[in-house]
Parts: C-alpha cells; structure tokens; sequence
C-alpha cells in the first residue's frame, strides 16, 4: 500500500461541499472557539485577495487494486491584503499527522504561491507557547518581529514574525 500527499487549492466561490465540511470540523477541534474561523471559512473564502491550500494523504490500495481513498490531513489560508505583502491566517495539521512534514508542505505551498504575486514579505502570527509552530517557521525562514501581548486572549500573547524575500526571487 502507497501513500502520497496531495496539495489542492481550493477556488474562490466553489463552495468547498465536503472539503469545507471536514475542514471546519479540524478547525472547531484544533482551535480555541473564539480563535476559529469554523463559522465564517465560507465568507473568508469569497474574499477577495484570500487563498486556501489544502492537504489530501492519498492512500492506494495494494494487489493491483485501483481503488484510492484520500483523507485531508490539514490545511493553510493565506490573504494579500496589498502587493506588497501577504499573511498567512491559518495553519492546521490533524493531530494524527503533526510531524510528518504536512504542515511544512502547506506552509511551502502557501509561500510559492505568495512569490508569484510578487510578494515582499509574508506575515503571521504564532503564540509562543506552541513550539513545533515556532519551529517549523523559523525553519522556512521566518523570524520574530515582535511579541504582541494579549493578541489570543487576555493572557495569551503572540509573536509577529515574517519572510522577506529579495527582490531578485
């Protein structure tokens, strides 16, 4: 039995149907209720300037079956508010998948999409407690702009942090 991971960009107004349904159903378990977009993935979908990647484990059955089944294992919502510069705004991996290089690939994903608009620099916001998210971004470049307190919640802090890219990229 093969598995391969699969990026998919879902389209602006496509409506999503059972994607969307499984991606609010990560999102209402991974997040925090009044961090959630669960509610509101549909609007921030139709926005303008909003992009949405989304990972798929295919999973192929063995014997020289041709059946496949696939399964998403996360996701990355990212916006171009202007020319200049980008943000990613949500970042997910299902539990079962953290640490098998799924949020890299989204977070990738996102970035070379970013590039191709000409993007300057790509922002976000992590909280400081969540060490694999930290790692993973000053992995891929990122660093820490600034700590911005109570960004969460009253007692939940977040650091700002960003990739520039050079003009010649």
């Amino acid at each position: 039995m093969a598995n391969s991971l699969v990026m998919v960009e879902l389209q602006r107004n496509s409506g999503g149907g059972k994607v969307l349904e499984e991606i609010v159903r990560i999102e209402k378990k991974i997040f925090p209720k009044h961090e959630s977009l669960a509610k509101s993935f549909e609007q921030e979908l139709k926005k303008n300037n909003t992009g949405f990647i989304y990972s798929q484990q295919q999973i192929v059955g063995g014997g020289g079956e041709s059946e496949s089944e696939s399964e998403i294992t996360g996701y990355v919502m990212y916006s171009w508010p202007s020319s200049l510069y980008a943000s990613i705004t949500k970042l997910a991996v299902k539990e079962k998948y953290r640490g098998q290089g799924h949020g890299e690939a989204l977070l990738k994903a996102a970035i070379k999409k970013c590039k191709t608009r000409s993007i300057h620099r790509i922002s976000l916001h992590v909280d400081p407690s969540r060490i694999p998210a930290m790692n993973l971004y000053k992995k891929l470049g990122f660093q820490v702009d600034s700590l911005v307190e109570c960004y969460y919640s009253s007692d939940r802090n977040a650091y700002r942090m960003y990739l520039d890219f050079d003009s010649d990229q």
